[in-house]
């Protein structure tokens, strides 16, 4: 059986940006803030700002790799579809959890809707949250990174991606709140 692939959109200015590897080379602090962001939600159709959660509740910053609307990271599909899957429960333990993808928002659109998205997704085209987090590139799009914060704003965990531990487990972020 074949199977077809849409590769449409794939080769734009963003993927010519991320076409070479940079490796992650993070280097944020535990303790201390993450760099602010603004970034549209295309959830819930707002712009969300990060520093409006410090002081309010923890916030899992979640930098995913879609290369497409079509086309998604084999090791980070399964990943967004978790933390959708879990997001009540994250909500339960006061957590809120920021996606934030590189792809545009007209794409970013469509995979909320394509995935029944319930999480915030957050459209960062032009890559800066990526590059202030600094987790790197490869194969025409940022690599991803998971970045706990506690209620103040202060990075008390982080997982960077690479190949023999792909995205931080679900049950492993979930378990930082217990």
């Amino acid at each position: 059986m074949l199977t077809s692939y849409d590769f449409r959109g794939l080769l734009n200015q963003r993927f010519l940006e991320n076409l070479l590897p940079i490796p992650a080379i993070n280097g944020l602090e535990h303790g201390k803030r993450t760099p602010d962001f603004e970034l549209p939600d295309l959830t819930n159709g707002k712009l969300v700002r990060l520093s409006n959660y410090w002081g309010v509740t923890p916030v899992i910053v979640a930098l995913t790799r879609i290369f497409t609307e079509k086309q998604y990271c084999p090791f980070c599909f399964p990943h967004i579809l978790a933390l959708n899957n879990n997001y009540e429960k994250f909500l339960e333990q006061g957590v809120e959890v920021l996606m934030i993808i590189s792809t545009d928002e007209e794409q970013s659109k469509i995979v909320v809707r394509d995935l029944g998205l319930k999480m915030p997704l957050l459209s960062d085209s032009s890559c800066q949250v990526f590059k202030n987090y600094k987790v790197g590139q490869a194969l025409g799009a940022p690599l991803p990174g998971q970045f706990v914060l506690d209620k103040e704003g202060r990075l008390c965990y982080k997982h960077l991606f690479s190949f023999l531990d792909h995205n931080a487990n679900v049950e492993d972020l979930l378990g930082i709140f217990r």
